[in-house]
């Protein structure tokens, strides 16, 4: 493994912990009936954290059902595939 993936490693972690977080804290709001994230925002945190969005949505079935979200969703975790690939080529 490189050396600037191997320092990325926390930086991947922490990023996952937090979107994780603002997924299940969203959805809190969503039951509470309060202000909310905004679906952008949670989609850019999912660039960075796809692993810990994926994770908030399924174990706060949090977007699951919302269609227009979902094909956002997977353009990002695309996105990511593409971006893990030419990272690990180059």
């Amino acid at each position: 493994m490189q050396q600037i993936n191997v320092r990325m490693i926390p930086f991947l972690l922490i990023a996952n912990l937090i979107t994780f977080g603002v997924f299940g804290f969203d959805k809190l709001q969503a039951k509470r009936q309060q202000w909310r994230i905004s679906e952008n925002a949670l989609l850019g945190l999912s660039l960075i954290g796809i692993v810990g969005a994926a994770s908030g949505m399924i174990l706060f079935n949090h977007k699951t059902s919302k269609k227009s979200f979902l094909v956002k969703f997977f353009i990002v975790a695309l996105i990511d595939v593409v971006l893990l690939y030419r990272l690990i080529r180059h």
